[in-house]
């Protein structure tokens, strides 16, 4: 700090200097607590999650064979330009699209219908019918594909009950027109459960005193499903939307490398399996890297649209 020193007249008044320290503000320890808490989430995502991304875009640029003893060679964007041009990645993503299209039946659709049929359901009946449901998507996807791989057999459990009144079912896992379709149901079925789960959630949340008002004043349940029930769980619908979109690609990628393999003609492959194509199977470590390059943009593109499209899709009851 800085005093002034009074001066003779016509003089400036001298400065002089404050000998009083200013105090320095001091860190509390227990100020550093909520950072702490939070240190080792952020110190694993940015090891298991940021450090990857980073690798894999440094990656994109080089042409190399997954051998620790073989070099890497620079080649620019000819990884992205070769990856545009391949037919196997616009077959991906048509498929992709099919799931994504398929498993907002089996996550939004049913899952609404089958939440609010359970609400019809009184006592702890409730509670096992939902449970029931949600089963099948703690089982494994390896027991889960051996399962369905039974049923769907030439002489499996489908194919005896189809033969019994006269239809032939063919090798529904080397059909090219019922392969895809094949793993939709069986990853649908699997997935129903997580979005009645969340379904669920989302009923609880909304109070039952709208509708009783809404009834009072001569609405019927049609109604009041309508313009009461459906908005205010659009919150739960935008999540659960995102997340099919985001995750149908993950989701049939177990399904599809224990049953299919991506074929039969690439006719069930998505754009996960051929990352792991291009990676594993050709050892082409610059062109999976590109193409996850796009693929995370892609999909970030769509993140980032339906966070800003969120508050407009959403109604809260506040």
């Amino acid at each position: 700090m800085f005093v002034a020193v009074s001066a003779p007249s016509g003089t400036a008044p001298a400065i002089e200097a404050d000998p009083t320290p200013t105090p320095r503000r001091r860190i509390r320890p227990g100020a550093l607590a909520p950072y702490l808490y939070v240190l080792p989430g952020v110190a694993f995502l940015i090891l298991w999650t940021y450090s990857p991304l980073v690798q894999t875009f440094g990656l994109s640029f080089y042409d190399w064979n997954l051998l620790p003893t073989s070099p890497k060679t620079f080649v620019g964007f000819d990884n992205y330009v070769e990856v545009a041009q391949l037919p196997e990645l616009h077959t991906a993503i048509t498929n992709t699209v099919v799931y994504v299209a398929a498993f907002l039946v089996f996550s939004l659709v049913l899952p609404i219908v089958i939440a609010m049929l359970a609400k019809q359901v009184q006592g702890r009946m409730r509670t096992f019918y939902q449970a029931l449901i949600f089963v099948p998507f703690l089982v494994t996807p390896v027991a889960t594909g051996a399962v369905w791989r039974w049923l769907f057999a030439e002489q499996g459990a489908f194919a005896t009950v189809l033969a019994a009144i006269g239809i032939d079912m063919p090798n529904v896992f080397r059909d090219e027109t019922l392969a895809i379709w094949a793993v939709v149901v069986i990853v649908g079925w699997q997935m129903l459960g997580f979005g009645v789960l969340v379904v669920a959630a989302g009923f609880a949340g909304i109070s039952p005193e709208y509708g009783q008002a809404a009834s009072l004043d001569g609405a019927g349940n049609g109604a009041i499903t309508r313009k009461i029930t459906l908005p205010l769980l659009s919150p739960t619908i935008v999540f659960l939307a995102l997340m099919t979109i985001l995750l149908a690609a993950q989701w049939t990628y177990p399904i599809i490398d224990l049953l299919t393999q991506g074929g039969p003609t690439n006719s069930t492959t998505n754009i996960y399996y051929l990352l792991y194509q291009f990676g594993f199977q050709n050892f082409d470590a610059g062109i999976s890297a590109a193409a996850g390059v796009i693929f995370f943009i892609g999909f970030g593109v769509i993140a980032l649209v339906f966070l800003e499209l969120q508050d407009r899709l959403s109604f809260y009851d506040n």
